[in-house]
């Protein structure tokens, strides 16, 4: 390799231009005294698969635009390993992901604040997500217009959802508009992060509005490798962009935004973990940090597929060329139709058993099916209803494999390793079946292809979810904040690393419990909160 060289010094340097790493570089860099730095690994967001609502199929699985991760085989997915996909562009997985704009339930974010978390509760988050938004889907004392995210209502409908919404009020589960409001109860159609019929990502919200100010700087295709300091104080990073080696250094502080997985990589290189772990790899010791890649939590979904009769679905039209033609036509035309649809359309809030005080599974009902994500749709009309559970009480873990910042590291979800996680499991699967069940949709004659009607018993369906059993790819927790008492926290209530200053952790990495949903927009205001954090402590020196 080349000799290291160096791109000079900045008040701030950002490491990942993902979801939260958008949000940081916008708002640290609107004072034009703050020199800022963000370091990307993906590249740009020129593809038009980026950009196209339905481009998600393309982009996930495809090495192009995903980190291409595996997890570990998983004992409670009967030794299966999942594909785990993470966005490798600016934009990071806001540019492939479903586009579900979805805060999570007032509970999620209380219940940080019971942890000892200040400055956490619900009444401390709601002003953050109603500043960003820009909404345009619904109007009403909890939501707002004039922010950077985008949020509209779905451009394409369905007569299968239409009919699956009408069954779960059929079954209890009430029609509601909004998800949002802090209770999430109910079955509406998701509203989207789009504008137009075009994918909103957080680069088109956050960066690219702002790539102009000269005090901000982008590097793409550029991997960190290692954090550099003076004793305990985060002093910069080092980076690679094929065989040249570069330093930036940090006047102020770095703020590692790359994700619940990147993110606690990027510590253990740095040597920050668990001692013995990091001496076994090489790593000298700056800081014993126990919970450095532990507390891994993911929302596995269980995904149903059934075979109908007499209704539309994508599976069918994906087969007939003429109507493949008419799709591409229509939004071309008008920006609507099936290229505006996210993953899943409709959405479902609703308690697998009477115990839970609030929703606890959540369903995401896709008018296609398909084996996984990356295969091509099944050639026979269906739909998918894949139910999952929100708030998961297994804990796994990410941590590197060796000392080398290319090699991935080794994710172990740890999925339904726990009594009550496999009881959730089987309990939505019965829930899915009494909504087949309810008239409308019941005359659309659904026939389960998987796990298939034979498969009953509670030990059957167990093994069932282990066979079926997805990520949706919301990975959080691997450098969760916490109290001083607790030793597994990496980061404190402002976000700030353990033992070493200087650095903070400001994406999905910092929650300490999952949210009870899609964790995007949530790791978004974990970013904003930062930003308010650095600032204020930056005015105080």
């Amino acid at each position: 390799m080349a000799d290291i060289q160096d791109i000079g010094s900045y008040d701030f340097i950002v490491v990942g231009a993902g979801s939260a790493g958008c949000v940081l570089a916008n708002r640290l860099s609107a004072d034009p005294r703050n020199r800022v730095l963000v370091i990307e690994a993906g590249g740009n967001d020129s593809w038009i698969w980026y950009h196209i609502p339905i481009g998600y199929l393309y982009a996930i699985g495809n090495p192009r635009s995903d980190w291409m991760y595996k997890t570990e085989p998983q004992p409670g997915l009967n030794g299966r390993s999942l594909h785990y996909a993470r966005g490798k562009v600016v934009g990071g997985c806001s540019a492939i992901n479903a586009m579900v704009y979805m805060r999570g339930q007032a509970a999620d974010y209380d219940g940080w604040r019971q942890l000892g978390l200040a400055g956490w509760g619900w009444d401390d988050v709601l002003p953050v997500f109603m500043g960003m938004e820009d909404n345009a889907a619904i109007a009403g004392p909890t939501h707002k217009t004039g922010g950077e995210w985008r949020v509209e209502k779905p451009r394409v409908r369905w007569d299968l959802t239409d009919a699956f919404r009408n069954a779960a009020a059929e079954c209890g589960i009430p029609k509601v508009e909004d998800f949002n409001s802090g209770d999430n109860e109910g079955c509406a159609y998701f509203h989207v992060n789009q504008k137009r019929g075009r994918r909103w990502s957080a680069a088109r919200g956050f960066l690219k509005p702002v790539l102009n100010r000269a005090n901000l700087r982008l590097e793409t295709n550029a991997l960190v490798e290692r954090l550099t300091f003076d004793g305990k104080r985060a002093t910069g990073i080092e980076f690679a962009r094929g065989n040249q080696r570069f330093r930036a250094g940090a006047k102020g502080e770095v703020v590692l935004t790359a994700g619940a997985i990147n993110s606690p990589q990027l510590l253990e290189l740095s040597g920050i973990g668990q001692a013995e772990r990091l001496a076994k790899h090489g790593i000298p010791v700056l800081q014993d940090t126990p919970g450095v890649g532990e507390n891994l939590q993911d929302h596995l979904q269980i995904r149903l597929i059934y075979k109908v009769d007499g209704v539309r679905t994508l599976n069918a039209d994906n087969k007939s060329l003429w109507k493949k033609a008419g799709i591409a036509l229509e939004y071309a035309l008008f920006r609507t139709g099936p290229f505006t649809m996210a993953p899943s359309t409709l959405g479902a809030f609703t308690r697998s058993s009477p115990e839970y005080a609030t929703p606890n599974v959540q369903f995401h009902v896709q008018p296609l099916s398909l084996d996984k994500f990356g295969d091509p749709l099944h050639d026979f009309p269906a739909f998918t209803a894949s139910i999952c559970n929100l708030r998961p009480t297994s804990r796994g873990t990410i941590h590197i494999r060796d000392a080398s910042p290319a090699t991935p590291a080794a994710i172990d979800p740890n999925y339904l390793s726990t009594i009550e996680d496999k009881r959730v499991a089987v309990d939505s699967i019965r829930l899915t079946r009494r909504l087949m069940q309810a008239p409308s949709l019941a005359r659309f004659h659904p026939q389960e292809m998987k796990p298939g009607a034979d498969v009953d018993t509670d030990r059957e369906l167990e093994v069932a979810a282990g066979d079926l059993g997805a990520t949706i790819f919301h990975p959080i927790g691997t450098a969760k904040m916490g109290v001083d008492s607790d030793r597994m926290a990496v980061l404190d209530g402002e976000l700030r690393v353990r033992g070493i200053q200087g650095l903070r952790v400001a994406d999905a990495s910092a929650m300490p419990i999952i949210t009870s949903g899609n964790t995007a927009a949530p790791t978004m205001v974990i970013a904003q909160k930062a930003a308010d954090s650095i600032l204020a402590d930056a005015k105080r020196r």
